[in-house]
């Protein structure tokens, strides 16, 4: 089985090019990631009433939230460029501990790549797409009568407008999850550094102890050769 070109077998934790949990590019990670989280956790009070508790919802309350969304897609275009950017910040810390990554940054960073782009998913498919379906209005038409499905066998299935905010808070929720994997990948990530960093100082410790008892055996022997010499020689000298 031939090994992976692009990964740096030789490379680990103790390795000067090694970029690990305390490098920048960690950083510019965690950082848009905890960004995205808070911006999640400002929406959770308006999720919370469709997906976490068993009480009925009234139907002011999807005026209400439907006057949200709409007054967050309005926002102005600079919003969506900041966001944008800060998407593709953290993507650009990925590939910069990717760039011939440790076996740590494979297996860590790997897998923190793949929940992110799945967050990227979410966040292009399911959240956006739901903001301009709410903010189109498409439920008041007069032609349109519950769910809808274009197409004889696939197409574009369009909800109704109870349904199309519950699907926009669940992916809100989803998106939380996955950052936090994220979040929790580079802190295991710290944890395996910290680890094998204790486990290899015990390592120079134990060579440096087994370095001096070779050496103070050597010493010694040296110091009971030295001491036999003038013994031998006053034997002679007797004799």
């Amino acid at each position: 089985m031939s090994e992976s070109h692009w990964v740096d077998w030789n490379k680990n934790t103790q390795s000067k090019d090694y970029r690990g949990s305390g490098s920048f590019s960690t950083f510019i990670i965690i950082g848009p990631v905890c960004f995205f989280l808070g911006i999640l956790f400002a929406q959770f009070p308006y999720d919370f009433p469709l997906l976490w508790t068993s009480e009925p919802v009234q139907a002011t309350y999807y005026d209400f939230l439907e006057m949200h969304v709409k007054f967050l897609h309005a926002s102005p275009p600079i919003i969506s460029r900041i966001l944008n950017i800060v998407i593709f910040v953290g993507l650009l810390g990925f590939f910069m501990k990717l760039f011939r990554p440790a076996e740590s940054n494979v297996l860590f960073d790997g897998a923190s790549l793949i929940l992110y782009v799945i967050g990227v998913g979410v966040y292009t498919s399911n959240i956006v797409k739901g903001m301009r379906t709410i903010t189109a209005g498409i439920w008041d038409m007069e032609d349109f009568a519950g769910i809808k499905h274009d197409g004889p066998v696939s197409g574009e299935v369009i909800l109704g407008r109870e349904d199309t905010m519950k699907v926009l808070s669940a992916s809100n929720t989803i998106l939380a999850m996955v950052l936090v994997g994220v979040l929790v990948l580079q802190a295991g990530q710290w944890y395996a550094e910290s680890k094998e960093k204790d486990d290899f100082a015990k390592g120079e410790k134990k060579d440096d102890f087994a370095k001096g008892e070779k050496k103070d055996k050597k010493n010694g022997g040296q110091q009971q050769q030295q001491q036999q010499q003038p013994q031998q020689v006053e034997d002679k000298k007797s004799q």
